[in-house]
């Protein structure tokens, strides 16, 4: 059996990096200039990848609405290795819940990546609203029914464990970490059905992945197609360029949101940009917008195991550096709104326009910069979450829930060093809305 690979990325592959270090400190200022900057409100307690933390590791949120007590809504959040966080509104930890361990010694262990939700899933015993995770560490979905009076907590696990690999032909594959990563969750108005979109690690491909639920109460799932985005590109200068990546990668996909009122897919491919599609996987992606570094020539230097930037063509977009993370859909009561991204090579955020008929037009970006001493902004954001609703009287406006990673203040290690730290930055919508003359 194949010895599990470290779940962590064995080569600096962040090529924007490369590109913004090449920058004067004037220009890179410059990137920021005319973006407005916001507070959060709160934060919650950090999350340390190291063995005393759990190996734990903030990654994606999402926000579940309680319609019978809004100010009782919840925040649930991945933390990788360190599995599932709930919190209350005040960013306390309501619950947790570990990944899976490893079937054996040398097998990787459950890492949970991404989540969203489906709110009145059909169940044998009715409907339930239910939180849907991919677990990259076992190349499976993970389904959680949502019931804040249940006992232990509000998630309960009702995945079906004779629930396949999305991916991966057997375990020898799994160990491989080519699994589930990105995740995107959308119920075809149609039809009634209900889908998760899955992106594979290191590959290109989506896959439609019907939500299916057995008459013992728990879910399992069916793969219904994939689509493969493209991994190389036509330059107008005629060249083809890929993104530099370590040998045998391909430029993933990670960030993914539905807009239910179309049934379009925004996928946010790492180191290329932006592609709406189908939420079906049928017809032809459009990539909506590129990241700066697109086009821009890299080495990948086996020593050092990073990524050397050529000279940029100037091919790639102006508002998005690599990676292109975070996507989520801000859905405004009147039907408008906008498709946010996080823009993680240099900490910020872009808008487009919802409308497709605009052709998603960019409608502007923000920071979220430190509020005091302890409470900082967020930095390498991996996901983000909003929701445009009343929560009750600590967010009247709406929430907007960042990932940081590099959370501040530092912790002391022990042994003269640092821990890494992330968590989750909890914001005010109303006052990112003004910010960002919404």
């Amino acid at each position: 059996m194949a010895t599990y690979r470290s779940p962590f990325r064995t080569a600096s592959l962040v090529l924007g990096t490369a590109v913004l270090a090449l920058l004067s400190p004037t220009q890179a200022v410059a990137l920021h200039q005319g973006l407005p900057a916001v507070i959060p409100v709160s934060e919650t307690p950090a999350l340390y990848d190291d063995e005393a933390g759990g190996n734990s590791d903030a990654d994606d949120p999402a926000i579940w609405r309680n319609a019978a007590q809004p100010g009782r809504s919840l925040v649930i959040a991945t933390a990788k290795e360190g599995g599932l966080r709930v919190y209350d509104l005040g960013a306390r930890l309501v619950q947790s819940l570990p990944a899976p361990r490893p079937p054996a010694a040398e097998d990787a262990p459950g890492r949970y990546n991404n989540v969203d939700l489906v709110t009145g899933l059909r169940l044998s015993d009715g409907p339930a609203d239910v939180a849907v995770v991919s677990d990259r560490g076992t190349d499976r979905l993970r389904i959680h029914r949502i019931d804040p009076a249940a006992p232990g907590g509000p998630l309960t696990d009702i995945t079906d464990p004779a629930a396949a690999p999305v991916f991966s032909a057997d375990q020898t594959e799994i160990n491989e970490q080519r699994t589930a990563y990105g995740l995107a969750t959308w119920q075809d108005k149609s039809t009634g059905r209900s889908y998760a979109l899955v992106s594979q690690r290191e590959r290109t491909r989506l896959a439609l992945v019907e939500l299916r639920p057995t008459p013992s109460g728990t879910v399992t799932y069916r793969k219904v197609r994939t689509l493969d985005l493209p991994a190389s590109f036509r330059l107008p200068n005629g060249a083809t360029w890929s993104p530099c990546a370590e040998p045998g990668e391909l430029p993933q996909v990670e960030g993914m949101v539905v807009d239910p009122a179309t049934g379009t897919l925004y996928a946010g491919q790492e180191d290329v940009g932006i592609w709406r599609l189908r939420a079906d996987l049928t017809g032809k992606p459009v990539l909506v917008d590129k990241v700066r570094e697109y086009g821009v020539p890299g080495v990948y230097d086996e020593a050092t195991e990073e990524c050397t930037a050529g000279t940029d063509p100037g091919y790639g977009g102006e508002r998005l550096s690599a990676d292109v993370e975070g996507l989520t859909l801000l859905q405004e009561p009147g039907g408008d709104g906008y498709l946010l991204a996080s823009s993680q090579g240099d900490d910020t955020f872009a808008l487009y326009d919802r409308e497709v008929s605009e052709d998603n037009e960019y409608e502007g970006g923000f920071r979220v910069t430190a509020a005091t001493a302890t409470l900082d902004g967020a930095q390498e954001c991996d996901g983000a979450a909003v929701l445009d609703a009343p929560l009750g009287s600590r967010y009247p406006n709406g929430l907007l829930v960042v990932q940081d990673g590099d959370e501040t203040p530092e912790a002391a290690d022990g042994e003269g060093g640092t821990r890494d730290a992330t968590g989750f930055k909890f914001l005010d919508l109303g006052e990112v809305k003004e910010a960002a003359d919404l």
